[in-house]
């Protein structure tokens, strides 16, 4: 079925959440709500595509844009509810020749809601022959949600928000999902004549629902999946729902051949890839685009973001961010990895290393309690502990380059811009300032002197 318009709700502050940030921009295994939301329904395809703001409404509005560029954006004004939102949306919309055809409106604080749920509704749509049709699901629970109240024959007599709702329709176990179909000439009519008159004060969607019963037949489609329909209002369900939906990527992953020891200390993003017989240890943190080849072990403790571990690689008790670590290399524990990092093959970052943007050759060791940055290292050099790279002159950031099947020394510090050779051997403690060519022993030597007797002025 063709998709005239979609419209998405996100003017909404949510206080539940007590945040600075509005409830839509908060996030569920690595996306915010709002950008899932537009995700599936621009799987539908409409050939418009709206997101009503209001609270924020410049920084919702650049974060809609920045998920699809091609998103109109509807601005709502104080009047508050729902009901407003859309004649917001279909006045805009009716203005610009877009306001034809079927409709479907979501809430924006349903960050499961998926594509598959979507067009199950809209097909049950145009097969029953409705002139609307909500998205409702079952739960055992009800709470919060406004629920559905059928006629005898099935069709939906009403919604009834929670605060309005008495103890009959309490009981009702159906509820709303805040998602709707509409032919969008019966959706104009439904919300021309929206009042306030309620406990929120508020203009309700809703009762739109009650209105368009009266031109034309008005059904409900239940969700297969109650999960995928659940909405967030506070902290606790966002906790609740991000658990929830963890396990089942969790246990996704180990139907494919992974293993994970502990799946509620392992935290897993939508975007995330693992290869077969890869072992995800306890408290591992995969994120964004992250990937793990076949074989690799993450954790335990270590934190992924848009990384990229090849097979047979080891990483223990880090951080690695933005970087690629190549086959069989060794990382941690302790390591911290930030951007732009490439490691070879059977490389080593040990205990206390940090790097960042720093470019290591296949065999190349950096043990432990070294700082190697903007650096190039070839391969099978190892680098002594305590080892640093001083790149940053106060204004620019400087290169260092050290060649293939080097000896660096305990404690050395190369000053860069600097170049080393290949085959080079430095002694501990050394700062190297200027070029070394190859094959060539390297040292410098700062004179000792000993004070016997000295103490500090204080116990003087």
């Amino acid at each position: 079925m063709t998709l005239s318009a979609a419209i998405i709700l996100a003017a909404g502050e949510g206080t539940r959440m007590r945040s600075a940030t509005p409830k839509v921009l908060h996030t569920l295994a690595g996306k915010t709500f709002l950008e899932r939301v537009m995700a599936s329904v621009a799987g539908l395809d409409p050939e418009t595509l709206a997101v009503v703001v209001h609270y924020q409404a410049d920084r919702v509005a650049e974060a809609a844009r920045s998920y699809n560029e091609s998103v109109e954006i509807v601005n709502q004004d104080d009047l508050p509810g729902t009901g407003r939102a859309v004649q917001c949306a279909m006045n805009q919309l009716a203005a610009e020749g877009k306001a034809d055809g079927t409709v479907l409106i979501a809430a924006s604080d349903m960050p499961l809601l998926d594509t598959k749920t979507l067009s199950g509704l809209l097909d049950y749509h145009r097969t029953s022959g409705n002139d609307a049709t909500v998205l409702t699901t079952v739960l055992d629970d009800p709470t919060g949600y406004g629920r559905i109240i059928r006629d005898s024959d099935g069709s939906v007599l009403r919604i009834v928000e929670q605060k309005d709702a008495n103890s009959s329709e309490l009981a009702v176990r159906e509820v709303n999902t805040s998602v709707y179909v509409f032919d969008a000439k019966v959706l104009a009519a439904a919300i021309a004549g929206l009042d306030s008159q309620n406990a929120q004060g508020e203009f309700y969607l809703t009762d739109a629902l009650e209105t368009a019963r009266h031109t034309g037949r008005v059904g409900a489609w239940a969700a297969p999946d109650p999960l995928s329909v659940e909405g967030v209002n506070d902290r606790v369900q966002l906790a609740a729902l991000a658990a929830a939906h963890n396990r089942r990527v969790c246990e996704y992953w180990m139907r494919q051949g992974v293993t994970i020891l502990d799946s509620s200390t392992t935290w897993i993003d939508d975007d995330v890839r693992i290869e077969r017989d890869a072992q995800i240890l306890p408290g591992s943190f995969l994120q964004g685009t992250t990937t793990i080849g076949e074989g690799a072990v993450v954790g335990p403790y270590t934190t992924l973001i848009d990384a990229r571990i090849d097979a047979e690689a080891h990483v223990e008790r880090s951080r690695v961010q933005e970087s690629h670590v190549g086959r069989a290399a060794n990382i941690g524990p302790w390591t911290y990895m930030r951007p732009g990092n490439e490691l070879g093959e059977e490389t080593k970052a040990g205990a206390f290393v940090e790097m960042k943007k720093a470019h290591i050759g296949n065999g190349t060791k950096v043990p432990h309690l070294s700082y190697i940055g903007d650096a190039q290292l070839g391969e099978h050099t190892n680098i002594g502990g305590g080892t640093i790279t001083a790149n940053y002159d106060g204004v620019h950031k400087n290169r260092t380059k050290i060649g293939s099947n080097v000896h660096v020394g305990a404690g050395n510090m190369f000053v860069a811009p600097v170049e080393v050779g290949d085959g080079v051997t430095t002694g501990a403690g050394s700062v190297v300032r200027h070029d070394v060519p190859d094959d060539t022993m390297v040292y410098s030597e700062n004179t000792q002197h000993n004070i016997e007797g000295w103490k500090p002025a204080w116990e003087r």
